[in-house]
C-alpha cells in the first residue's frame, strides 16, 4: 500500500511563498488530507541560527564547476601516464604529450571554481619552453595532475556522505516531532553510497 504521506521539497506546490522573503530550505510532508506538516529548516538556513560569512570556505561539490569534464579530462590523463610508462616515446610523441599536458590543465581549470584553479597553476610547472620534455619530466607531471584529481575527488566523495548523513539526521528529527501515528517516506540511499571507488580515477 502506498504511503499517503509524501515528502516535498521548498518549492512544492501548494506551500506558501510570501513576496520579498527569501525560503529557507525545508522539507514539506502532504498527508491525505491535503495539509502540510513542515519539517524543521536544513543547515544554513536562515531559521537554523548558522551565519555564512564571506570568508566560509566552500563545500569541495561547489569549486568543481563542471564534474562531468572533469571527470573525462582525469580519465584521459590517467590513460597518457600508463601509455608513457609501457613504451618508449620518440621526440615527436614527448612533444605531443607536452602540448597534450598544457591543453588538459587549461581545460581543466574551466571546469573548476577559481580557487581550485589558483591551487593547479601553483602545482602545476610547465615545461622549459623550446625544450622537448623526457620521458621522466612526462611522467612525473602526469602523475602529479592525477594524484591532484585523485584527492579532488575523494573529497568530493567525502563531502556527498557527509551531506547524506546530514540528511538522514535531519530526516530522524523530523520523525520525532512528528504526531504519533504519522509516518515519513523511507530515504532512499544515493546510487554510489553503497559502492567503494566512487569516483576515483
Amino acid at each position: 500500500m502506498t504511503d499517503p504521506y509524501q515528502t516535498y521539497g521548498a518549492d512544492a506546490e501548494g506551500a506558501d511563498h510570501p513576496q520579498g522573503v527569501e525560503d529557507s530550505p525545508r522539507v514539506v510532508i502532504v498527508g491525505p488530507d491535503g495539509m502540510a506538516v513542515e519539517g524543521p529548516p536544513t543547515k544554513g538556513g536562515p531559521d537554523s541560527g548558522a551565519e555564512s560569512g564571506e570568508d566560509e570556505e566552500r563545500s569541495v561539490t561547489d569549486l568543481v564547476e563542471q564534474p562531468a569534464k572533469v571527470m573525462r579530462i582525469g580519465s584521459m590523463i590517467k590513460q597518457l601516464l600508463d601509455e608513457v610508462k609501457a613504451a618508449p616515446l620518440d621526440e615527436a610523441s614527448r612533444q605531443r604529450l607536452r602540448q597534450i599536458h598544457k591543453s588538459s590543465i587549461a581545460e581543466l581549470e574551466k571546469g573548476l571554481a577559481p580557487e581550485l584553479v589558483e591551487e593547479l597553476e601553483r602545482l602545476s610547472l610547465p615545461f622549459d619552453d623550446g625544450v622537448v620534455p623526457s620521458e621522466a619530466e612526462l611522467r612525473v607531471a602526469q602523475a602529479q595532475l592525477v594524484g591532484w584529481l585523485e584527492g579532488l575527488f575523494h573529497g568530493i566523495q567525502t563531502a556527498l556522505f557527509a551531506q547524506q548523513m546530514a540528511a538522514r539526521a535531519q530526516l530522524e528529527q523530523m520523525r520525532r516531532s512528528l504526531p504519533p501515528g504519522t509516518q515519513l517516506p523511507q530515504m532512499q540511499p544515493a546510487p554510489d553510497a553503497e559502492r567503494p571507488g566512487g569516483m576515483y580515477l
